[in-house]
C-alpha cells in the first residue's frame, strides 16, 4: 500500500539544498550527524499522528452525521405524532357524525312507516267512501253510527 513507502523527499526542499552546497568541502553539520537512523521512525510516527487526526476528524463528522440524522427522526415523529392526534380526533368525529346519521335514518325509516301505514289507512277509508253511495239506498245497518237516533 501507498503508507508502507517512504515518501519521496523533495530534491527542492531546504535539506536537500544544504546538503549539495556546491564546493568540495564536506558539509560539516550533514556530516557529522551522518544520517538520522530515527528519521524513518519520525515519519511513521508523524504518519500515524495524522492518520490519528484524520480519524479523529472522521468520526467527528460522522457523530456530526448521526445527530444530525437522529434530529430529523425526532422531528419527523414529532410530525407523526401531531398528524395522528389529528387523524384520531377526525376518525372520531366521523365516527360520531356516522352514528347520529345511522340514527337518524332508523328514525325516518319507522317514521316512513308509520306514514305508509297512514296513507294506507286512508287511501282504504277513501275507497270505502265512495263505494258506501251505492250502498246508500240500502237500509241503514244496525252496525252504523247514526247519532241522531240517540237523542
Amino acid at each position: 500500500m501507498l503508507s508502507a513507502l517512504p515518501p519521496l523527499e523533495n530534491p527542492f526542499s531546504p535539506k536537500a539544498l544544504t546538503s549539495s552546497s556546491g564546493s568540495d568541502e564536506p558539509n560539516q553539520s550533514h556530516e557529522k550527524s551522518g544520517p538520522d537512523p530515527s528519521e524513518p521512525e519520525r515519519r511513521a510516527e508523524e504518519r500515524k499522528r495524522r492518520r490519528m487526526i484524520s480519524n479523529r476528524e472522521s468520526a467527528r463528522r460522522s457523530r456530526m452525521r448521526k445527530q444530525r440524522h437522529l434530529e430529523n427522526l425526532r422531528n419527523q415523529l414529532s410530525k407523526c405524532r401531531v398528524e395522528n392526534r389529528e387523524l384520531s380526533n377526525r376518525l372520531q368525529f366521523v365516527v360520531h357524525h356516522c352514528n347520529r346519521v345511522r340514527t337518524e335514518n332508523e328514525w325516518l325509516r319507522s317514521e316512513r312507516t308509520l306514514l305508509h301505514q297512514k296513507v294506507s289507512n286512508l287511501t282504504q277509508i277513501l275507497i270505502f267512501q265512495q263505494l258506501q253511495p251505492s250502498f246508500s239506498s240500502s237500509p241503514p245497518s244496525p252496525w252504523t253510527c247514526n247519532t241522531s237516533l240517540i237523542t
